[in-house]
This record gives C-alpha cells, sequence and structure tokens, in this order.
C-alpha cells in the first residue's frame, strides 16, 4: 500500500451520499474504519455514518449542538456490503438491514402529521 492511497480513498469516498439496493438514499459517509496492525497492510473495513461518526471532528460547541439535535449514533456499514462506488456508494443490502434511514424514515412520518405538508 502506498502511503498516499488512504487519503485517496477518504477523498474519494468520505461524504459520497449511500444508496441501498433498492435505490433509496440512506445517509452520507461520515468517516472510514480500517483494519491492520503496524507493519501490516491496512484494510478497509467499514464506513461509519452518521452524528457518532463525524461529532468528534467538530468544535466542542458544534459537537453539543449536533448531539442535542441528532444524537450520537453511528451505523457500521461493513465493507462487503458496498457494492461499487461511482459518484455515490451503493449497497448490496437494505438500509434496514444496516439500520440506516432510521431518521429519515421517522422525519417521513412526523411530516405526515404536519397539516399542508
Amino acid at each position: 500500500m502506498k502511503r498516499l492511497d488512504p487519503l485517496k480513498l477518504l477523498s474519494e469516498v468520505r461524504d459520497l451520499q449511500i444508496v441501498d439496493k433498492d435505490g433509496r438514499n440512506c445517509g452520507i459517509c461520515d468517516d472510514i474504519e480500517l483494519d491492520g496492525a503496524p507493519g501490516e497492510a491496512l484494510t478497509v473495513s467499514a464506513l461509519l455514518v452518521g452524528p457518532g461518526a463525524y461529532a468528534r471532528r467538530l468544535p466542542k460547541w458544534a459537537h453539543r449542538l449536533v448531539v442535542s439535535l441528532a444524537g450520537n449514533r453511528m451505523v457500521r456499514v461493513p465493507w462487503q456490503s458496498v457494492e461499487k462506488i461511482s459518484g455515490r456508494i451503493y449497497l448490496s443490502v437494505t438500509a434496514e438491514s444496516l439500520g440506516l434511514r432510521r431518521t429519515e424514515d421517522r422525519l417521513a412520518s412526523a411530516m405526515k402529521r404536519v397539516p399542508f405538508s
């Protein structure tokens, strides 16, 4: 593995929209989890999705705001569930099978109760 490969991986994968096998948007890749020990090759083990994955990179005041509004939940999307990457990350499984889309589904349910929405 070349020294710059992980940086390229981060720049090409992090912040991409994730789409499940049914074509539904189910989040943004907020971080990447790597496996490996010193002297060994690094391998991608999972994509991390949700405020718990990016909140620690924020200033303390922004971290508190994000946690109060969105919680600190993080979902691990196993690398084996990624089918392809081409401008978006396409999964070979449904969002529900990984615990994705909970916030989106909850908000959609709440919006149905709002008059004129």
